[in-house]
């Protein structure tokens, strides 16, 4: 039998993150933005959480506790993270006020973006980076183009 070097059921792009808590950063994955949980947690003797994975659909989150010795930091530990999660929800409203109630930091309130997403933008409370949007509008190329233009402005070549 020959080892496929992509596993079955695993995405091509997974993100890993590091948080302090991963145990409660769990929890907060699960009831607010709609992961489950994949497989067993391992559990490090000193009550880490050293991998865990959770399910979205066809995307995959894995986790663990902050590792310093093994250069794993958590956004808290570096200040702050510059990547951002984009992560499609049924209600973008629903999910932006649930995640402020579970203790995420606003960073941009819902609101209709251009090309057809209504979006938000927060920070949980691991530090990472979240812009959640609901498609509402499918929007021509054309129209796409007259809408950017009037968002950004038109921007002359140097």
């Amino acid at each position: 039998m020959t080892v496929q070097p992509i596993p079955d059921n695993y995405p091509r792009l997974t993100p890993y993150l590091a948080v302090k808590g991963a145990a409660e950063a769990i929890e907060f994955y699960c009831d607010v933005l709609g992961f489950t949980r994949q497989g067993d947690v391992m559990v490090a003797p000193d009550g880490r959480i050293g991998h865990a994975e959770l399910q979205l659909g066809e995307s995959l989150l894995m986790l663990s506790d902050e590792w310093p010795e093994a250069d794993s930091l958590s956004p808290d530990t570096i200040g702050g993270s510059p990547v951002l999660m984009n992560l499609y929800v049924s209600d973008v409203d629903a999910t932006y006020q649930q995640a402020l109630e579970a203790g995420a930091t606003s960073l941009a309130e819902p609101e209709d973006q251009f090309y057809g997403d209504r979006s938000a933008r927060f920070v949980d409370p691991w530090g990472h980076r979240w812009n959640i949007a609901s498609h509402v509008e499918d929007v021509d190329p054309e129209e796409m183009e007259r809408r950017a233009t009037a968002a950004m402005g038109e921007v002359a070549p140097e």
